[in-house]
């Protein structure tokens, strides 16, 4: 039995799937705990990670444990998986925690999920991906109302990953102990700028989409009315100030999988439905 935290978002959903389909047994983990897009056989469960007593049952007989990062229960949870006989977790973290920069509130929460998962007696393995291709559905309504599409940090090149491949790692990592100790950083196969994904966004519709960058200042604006300041700052700290790079292209989902990550372009033509 595998237990799938966060199922129901973008990485989570794509390794129930990826369990299921491989013939593993799957415990899928949401709040809700609702079962309706889950595959055929796999075990809905209502569980909140902050809350770690609502965990502690969906942990029986459970092998491996895969962890969204940030809630404050997870020592608790990752003490009571090592009761209850779990022999390893694959942690969700992400690039930024290599900056090893603690006062960066993304880098920071990150690096403490890290530390709480070491400090487990568990194997681990921690997946570090850059940005997700997902993160263009900010732009669906835009994309509906019009032709010209307003981006933030319009310099920022980075190699955006699907889901989908984060998900393919992940479930080597729980499959099998060849990645148990190991840090594995997973990118896209391109580094493209806010730009490129329009015009790629843009072809797959069928539509001539033209990308506009916003002002540092607007951005700010517009981030801090949907999410508190130091994460904001973090984000600036990223794609302004530069310290985090994420314009490289690793071979580690190759290298994981034996297949190259999938394209943007790819991503964009299985998500046209989004932005119609």
């Amino acid at each position: 039995m595998f237990l799938v935290t966060g199922a129901t978002g973008n990485v989570g959903a794509e390794l129930v799937r990826a369990l299921a389909e491989s013939g593993e047994r799957v415990r899928a983990v949401s709040r809700s705990g609702r079962s309706e897009g889950l595959p055929a056989g796999v075990e809905a469960v209502a569980g909140d990670l902050n809350r770690p007593e609502t965990v502690r049952a969906a942990l029986d007989g459970v092998r491996g444990l895969f962890l969204m990062p940030g809630y404050g229960g997870q020592r608790q949870i990752l003490a009571d998986a090592r009761a209850a006989g779990v022999r390893r977790v694959v942690l969700l973290s992400g690039l930024s925690a290599g900056t090893g920069d603690r006062d960066n509130a993304v880098a920071g929460y990150l690096l403490d999920a890290e530390d709480a998962v070491r400090d487990s007696g568990l194997a681990w393995t921690f997946v570090r991906p850059t940005s997700f291709m997902t993160n263009a559905l900010q732009l669906a309504d835009q994309i509906r109302e019009g032709d010209t599409v307003r981006v933030s940090f319009p310099d920022a090149r980075t190699t955006d990953i699907d889901p989908y491949d984060i998900a393919q790692v992940a479930l080597r990592a729980l499959l099998s102990d060849e990645f148990a100790g190991r840090v594995l950083e997973v990118t896209g196969p391109e580094a493209l700028l806010p730009a490129d994904r329009v015009r790629i966004l843009g072809a797959a519709l069928g539509r001539d989409l033209r990308a506009v960058g916003l002002e540092h200042e607007e951005t700010r604006a517009e981030m801090e009315a949907g999410m508190p300041k130091p994460y904001v700052d973090a984000f600036f700290s990223f794609f302004v100030d530069g310290t985090l790079d994420e314009s490289v292209v690793l071979p580690t989902v190759e290298q994981a999988t034996g297949r190259a990550p999938r394209t943007f372009a790819r991503w964009a033509r299985d998500h046209t439905d989004a932005f119609r």
